[in-house]
């Protein structure tokens, strides 16, 4: 399974910074896929820039309807027409600041695999969560719940209770975390949910990435604060296993 490493911007980024950043990622390892997930201002301009590269585009969220009065969101058809492959939907920001709960996420993963999108569905803990020893429950809740039965997509898993709070993840952690993710994906999906591939999305780091990406069932990375830098970025998919 070649490992996917997908750099979230959140709303960072200018129009300026969009050449030099696209000519330095186009120097990324053959041996993983390389995705970015820019704002919605910048797609365009990214795919102008990123031509006749393999390296994906992403959306940061749609709406679960194709169109519609919905002042202030994106369709996914919209995501497809600028050139974006994939969307992450159900990032923990969006649970939690926007109030987003399974069954929107649900419904959002499937319009966008109707507009062709491969959603990339985030799920995690809270600190609160883990300290009452829910973790695993919270979780394979949030998967049963936000994944339509013939899900095509990418599972990612953030730490929620990591961040802010000063505490960080253990290998073994992690390791236990993606296992019981994979586990939850076969027993939901049969055979299909062995392939999906299950993103990393702790603040992944050059100087942490090697050790994560070799971890049983990690795919990948979700990449936050350091996918900002393209050195950074590349350095995450270097340290990717096959290279």
């Amino acid at each position: 399974m070649r490992q996917i490493i997908a750099g979230n911007w959140k709303m960072f980024g200018r129009l300026a910074e969009i050449p030099a950043y696209a000519e330095a990622i186009r120097s990324a390892p053959a041996h993983v896929d390389l995705l970015i997930c820019p704002p919605f201002t910048l797609l365009d301009r990214f795919a102008t820039a990123l031509k006749g590269s393999p390296i994906a585009l992403g959306g940061q969220n749609c709406h679960a309807a194709a169109q519609g009065a919905h002042t202030g969101d994106i369709a996914a058809p919209m995501l497809a027409e600028t050139g974006a492959t994939y969307v992450i939907l159900g990032h923990s920001e969006r649970r939690e600041n926007h109030g987003e709960t399974n069954a929107e996420i649900y419904a959002k993963a499937e319009t966008a695999m109707a507009a062709g999108l491969i959603p990339i569905i985030c799920v995690g803990e809270t600190e609160m969560q883990r300290d009452a020893g829910e973790a695993e429950h919270v979780v394979r809740s949030q998967l049963s719940h936000s994944l339509p039965p013939r899900f095509a997509g990418i599972v990612a898993y953030e730490p929620v209770w990591a961040i802010g709070t000063g505490r960080t993840p253990t290998e073994s952690e992690v390791a236990a975390m993606h296992a019981t993710i994979r586990a939850a994906l076969v027993a939901q999906l049969g055979a299909g949910g062995s392939a999906i591939n299950i993103l990393y999305g702790g603040s992944v780091k050059p100087g942490n990435a090697a050790a994560l990406l070799a971890l049983p069932e990690v795919g990948g990375a979700l990449v936050g604060g350091a996918s900002l830098k393209a050195a950074d970025l590349l350095a995450i998919a270097v340290a990717a296993p096959g290279g």
